[in-house]
């Protein structure tokens, strides 16, 4: 290992991911692995059609644990958190003052606590900013070594179910505990590739045991951070740091879906979260003047983070935060700001590629069907 990367933490499943001759890189403070010898292409293409075992180790998990956790949790984002039910999963934002978006995570309604998964790159100051914020209301209470796996992929019930019972009674956004050789885990029926799939807590000392029996399923490929960008940005879904930051507010990031009525003007507990009022008024009409779309070019041009785009009359209208060439659907796609005058589908825009205009068109997301199990 260099000296750059002498520094960098390593996940449970480090040895394994030697072993399996992945590439790995620093990401989020971790060495993580980029792509195995079968390649980023390969790797997509496996997750969309059976499935994917991704080592997501390093996202923070933490514990909310009181009889106020879930008020209190409710004070540092625009979501309904108070009436979540148990075993049941949401999509939160952590907002600034400014109504920003400081991260973006998911909580579980576990009975006894609620469950929090941050982003790896954001976890200290996401777990120093809850502390201050409601550590006097209810324990805050970090996993730092706690490992999770995420097995995505419409084969990810097939192979998972030959290690664990009773996963049938998950549905999307929804979970549950299970016990694996003495290890308690678990398990949700969501994650970030928008495939079916299940994202698993493990205790570091099981991690790659688990990891290596279903790697063992014939259904079963590892898969690496290359094809996890392309699977999430194929699937619509915003990357902290690229998509959405301290920069965007919800409204902005497109993420009003994420409001629930609840919080919302008129709503039994509206506002009372950091930056309400700018967020509020942005769901009313006022002050929104850029908001994230989906963009297809129009020629087979990839087009990278950070092209400015412009409109039919050269004027600067906005930038792409994410852009590749989409595997699964075989063509350019990116998401990106521009002027709220440039939203509407099917809108026609240039993106400056090395000096070339690539003409690109406003697109719905997600760009491939998610394909979500939601019940039967």
């Amino acid at each position: 290992m260099s000296a750059s990367t002498e520094t960098l933490l390593t996940t449970p499943l480090h040895a394994l991911h030697l072993e399996l001759g992945a590439r790995m890189v620093p990401f989020a403070g971790y060495s993580m692995p980029v792509q195995y010898p079968a390649g980023l292409m390969a790797e997509h293409h496996h997750t969309r059609r059976a499935a994917g075992l991704f080592d997501v180790s390093h996202m923070g998990q933490l514990r909310l644990v009181g009889d106020g956790a879930a008020a209190a949790f409710e004070t540092l984002m625009p979501v309904d958190v108070i009436g979540l039910a148990e075993g049941k999963q949401r999509y939160g934002l952590l907002l600034t003052d400014q109504g920003t978006i400081m991260d973006d995570l998911m909580f579980v309604n576990r009975g006894t606590d609620l469950f929090v998964i941050v982003n790896g790159a954001c976890r200290a100051g996401d777990i120093a900013h809850i502390q201050e914020k409601i550590g006097a209301r209810c324990a805050v209470l970090p996993m730092p070594d706690q490992a999770l796996l995420a097995l995505q992929g419409p084969q990810a019930i097939t192979a998972l179910s030959r290690l664990l019972t009773g996963l049938d009674k998950l549905v999307f956004m929804t979970g549950g505990h299970y016990i694996w050789e003495g290890a308690d885990l678990y398990i949700t029926r969501s994650g970030y590739t928008g495939e079916d799939g299940f994202e698993i807590s493990i205790p570091p000392a099981h991690a790659e045991p688990f990891a290596r029996a279903l790697l063992a399923q014939p259904e079963v490929k590892p898969i690496g951070l290359g094809a996890r960008n392309s699977l999430r940005l194929e699937a619509g879904l915003c990357l902290y740091g690229n998509d959405i930051d301290t920069t965007t507010t919800p409204v902005e990031a497109a993420l009003t879906w994420a409001i629930q009525k609840v919080r919302r003007a008129g709503g039994e507990r509206a506002g009372g979260f950091p930056g309400a009022d700018r967020v509020l008024a942005q769901l009313a009409g006022e002050g929104l003047v850029r908001k994230r779309v989906g963009l297809v070019a129009l020629e087979r041009v990839p087009v990278r983070d950070q092209t400015e785009l412009q409109n039919t009359a050269g004027q600067r209208i906005g930038e792409v935060t994410s852009g590749l060439l989409g595997p699964s659907v075989d063509k350019p796609v990116a998401m990106g700001y521009v002027g709220t005058e440039y939203t509407a589908i099917g809108t026609r825009v240039n993106a400056i590629v090395r000096g070339k205009a690539v003409p690109m068109e406003v697109a719905a997301m997600p760009f491939t069907p998610a394909r979500y199990f939601r019940g039967n």
